[in-house]
């Protein structure tokens, strides 16, 4: 199995619309283990449109609790389930997430509860090990490193850093600019960081029916200017650069040119600008 990282969904916030791509979700292929980071809507699709089933995922982080990140995971196990998933793997998050987990398996119980007893389906609450993030965590030959990222009013949200036989491979999570992520990606193989237009967060404000200023004060507050992910690029000195969770996404005003161009005032260097199911060699 070669190395690699999957953008699933690349989508910034929950909704989608015609013509956008999906909400957050990336799979990473790193030595011999296949880990899932973050699960938002579609993720369960993007995974075997990958090539990869289900049953072969060995490790899920979330890294914060926003709904675009985390509001498939309940649906992934149970499809995972019904695909013949019968081990447990290991979910690695803020704290509260066990509260969805446990909500996720009363919304379902009757189904669940059925195929058991109907098919003779395994424990499906054994099939998630749901741990609270720590600074460093060992799977295996990687090492995980997590940070605080700014992502208010939510202050248990991260970025992570991969690393295993000399590579690495670094997160940003959702997170406004902060000089600390150049330090924390230092010598990257890859960093994916999300980033905002904003221009596009204006237009998309604007042509919001069921929101208010709060919105606008918080997307503005909360994501990174797509000049500053370069700049973080740069100052990291990082090998490869992609973007992931656009705000805005799918709106034919901002095209790639434009995101291109914002990153370009600070970064020179390989860039992905990202596509949902857009894999990416290590």
């Amino acid at each position: 199995m070669s190395d690699s990282l999957a953008l699933l969904g690349v989508k910034g916030g929950p909704a989608i619309r015609p013509g956008s791509n999906m909400p957050t979700s990336m799979l990473l292929k790193l030595a011999d283990k296949t880990i899932l980071i973050d699960a938002g809507l579609g993720v369960t699709r993007g995974i075997c449109d990958q090539g990869t089933a289900l049953t072969q995922i060995d490790l899920i982080v979330i890294t914060h609790l926003h709904s675009d990140h985390y509001l498939e995971l309940g649906p992934f196990f149970h499809t995972a389930w019904t695909a013949g998933l019968n081990r447990t793997i290991p979910v690695i998050g803020p704290t509260g997430l066990d509260a969805y987990w446990t909500g996720f398996q009363d919304s379902m119980r009757f189904d669940i509860d059925l195929r058991v007893r109907d098919e003779g389906r395994c424990d499906f609450n054994g099939l998630a090990d749901i741990q609270v993030i720590q600074d460093q965590m060992t799977f295996g030959d990687i090492i995980m490193h997590s940070m605080r990222n700014l992502h208010p009013p939510i202050t248990d949200t991260f970025a992570l850093r991969f690393e295993t036989g000399g590579k690495a491979i670094v997160i940003s999570g959702d997170t406004a600019y902060m000089p600390e992520m150049a330090v924390f990606a230092k010598g990257a193989d890859l960093l994916v960081h999300e980033a905002m237009l904003r221009d596009g967060v204006e237009a998309l404000c604007a042509r919001m029916t069921n929101g208010d200023e709060r919105l606008r004060t918080h997307i503005l507050r909360s994501h990174t200017d797509a000049a500053d992910v370069g700049r973080i690029a740069k100052d990291a000195g990082v090998k490869q650069l992609a973007l992931n969770h656009f705000v805005p996404d799918g709106d034919p005003d901002f095209t790639d040119q434009h995101w291109e161009a914002e990153v370009r005032k600070h970064w020179d260097g390989p860039l992905w600008l990202g596509k949902d199911g857009m894999k990416i060699t290590l």
